[in-house]
This record gives structure tokens, sequence and C-alpha cells, in this order.
């Protein structure tokens, strides 16, 4: 039989911490490390940045429970909407989120208003654990550092995000010949990076963009585009048509031969979110 497992919520209602309540985001830039970052703590414990280093562009959420898992899912909404599941990748330190489509994400915080962010199986005894945070809005802040990075303020791709599918294809595709990538010269033991691109006819891949990358300085993004030369797309139904033109993302995972610091790349989710 069956068993439905159906959870109690615990839910962090939490505001901008008092340093917070002005009329934009912090923001630290660094010339140094070339690094312009927007954040705002709140006072359960949790904050939200999104910062340009050296061309490579970031949102984190920090202070979440730890984990042990490469990937985690959080399920996240904007406004009064339910929220959704999203893969999120746990970085180094595992109280830290790190999205996969950060310059998305960025672009909706500029807004302000609530944010949910729901973490299955998170509390005590397996419950979920959701946090309803209160963003200030951003009239400079964010967007100082998605042109740092050149990341469009607005950017039609956005929409397009919801076709794809969670293997990173919408529907009708399928890959013929995956990307073939080689482990950059780094001193980090593991690392991911997420592209998107567009298909040309015949399958190949073009106008692509590291649309995440971890850690910074890595070099995990370059790696995952020169794998991208070799790769192929084909149409489902018959291998040898045209691809028509599409919209499409894709992560890498690397790590060292060896490498087991951390368990399976995804952490499960232990129960149905209530």
């Amino acid at each position: 039989m069956r068993v439905m497992l159906l959870t109690a919520l615990i839910v962090a209602v939490a505001q901008p911490a008092m340093a917070q309540q002005a009329r934009d985001w912090d923001i630290l830039r660094d010339p140094a490390q070339q690094m312009t970052m927007a954040y705002t703590p709140f006072d359960n414990g949790l904050g939200i940045a999104v910062r340009c280093v050296n061309r490579s562009y970031e949102a984190l959420i920090t202070g979440l429970p730890p984990t042990e898992y490469e990937t985690r899912p959080l399920d996240v909404a904007f406004g009064d909407r339910e929220p959704r599941e999203q893969t999120w990748n746990v970085a180094i330190e595992s109280r830290i989120a790190v999205s996969s489509r950060p310059a998305e994400f960025a672009r909706k915080l500029r807004d302000g208003g609530t944010l949910k962010v729901r973490v299955p199986g998170a509390a005590e005894g397996g419950r979920n654990l959701l946090y309803v945070l209160e963003l200030p809005v951003s009239s400079a802040a964010i967007d100082e550092t998605l042109t740092a990075c050149d990341r469009p303020l607005v950017d039609p791709r956005d929409a397009e995000i919801q076709d794809i599918g969670r293997n990173g294809l919408p529907g009708g595709v399928e890959w013929v010949r995956r990307p073939q990538v080689r482990y950059p010269d780094t001193r980090f033991a593991r690392g991911f990076a997420v592209l998107t691109c567009l298909t040309n006819p015949d399958g190949t891949l073009r106008s692509c963009v590291v649309e995440a990358e971890h850690p910074q300085g890595g070099h995990f993004g370059e790696a995952a585009l020169s794998g991208v030369r070799r790769a192929r797309l084909g149409v489902t139904t018959d291998p040898d048509a045209p691809v028509p033109p599409r919209f499409i993302s894709f992560r890498v995972n690397f790590a060292v031969d060896g490498y087991t610091a951390r368990r399976s790349r995804r952490a499960p989710r232990s129960a149905e979110s209530s």
C-alpha cells in the first residue's frame, strides 16, 4: 500500500533587517576583485545577494538549513502565487543556495514585495519549512550588478524559460550528441555551470550564454562553453528533419576523480509539500 505523507508546515516570516529599511538594497563594490554586489539580510538569518564577479553573475540565498547534497529543491514564488519547485545548486558552504538562472531571478527581485521560499523536509520531524520574506524595492542597486556583467535589464528569454522541460529541453527535441567537456585548470574539486543556447536548423547550438557557474573563478563556465562546439540536437520524431529554433538550457557538473565529499547530486523531497 502506498502511503502518502502529509507534512505540517513551519512558517518563518521575516522583514529586512532594520539596517535595510532604505530605498534600495545595500551595494558593495570591490574593484580589486572586479565585484559589484547588491544584498539584503533578514532578521531570521536569511540573506539574498546578487553579484557580478569578474564578468560572472550569481544569485545566492544564504542562511538556509545545511544539506549534504550537491543540489536541493526549493519551492519559490513571488507575490501571492503558490510556490513551485526549482532546483537550486548547493555552494561550497552548504547553507548557501545558488540560482541556476541568476539574472532572471535578479530581475524579479527588483520589484520588491513578498518572496516565499519553501524548503522541503528541512524542519524538525521532516516538516517543510516556509520562509516568507518582504523584499525591499531595488531602484538601482540590482540593475548596477546586471549592467556590470552585461546582463540585460529586460530579457524576453525569461518568458521562454517556462517552455523548457526538467531536462532543459523543450518538447520535440532531444540530444543526438551531448556536450563533451574537459575539467578546467582550477584549484576546486567540484563545480558546475548552467548554459542557455539557441538551436540552428542542423541541430548545432549558437548564442550560448553562461547563466550560472560556481565556484566563482573556477573557469567552469568556460569549460562548459568549449563543449558546445560538437553538441547536436535532433527532432524527436524525425532525426533527419531540420531543428526548429528553440531556446534550450543544460547543466554541466564537474568533479575530480574520487570526489565523495557530498552525497548524491540532488536532495530527495522527503515528504510531499503542503
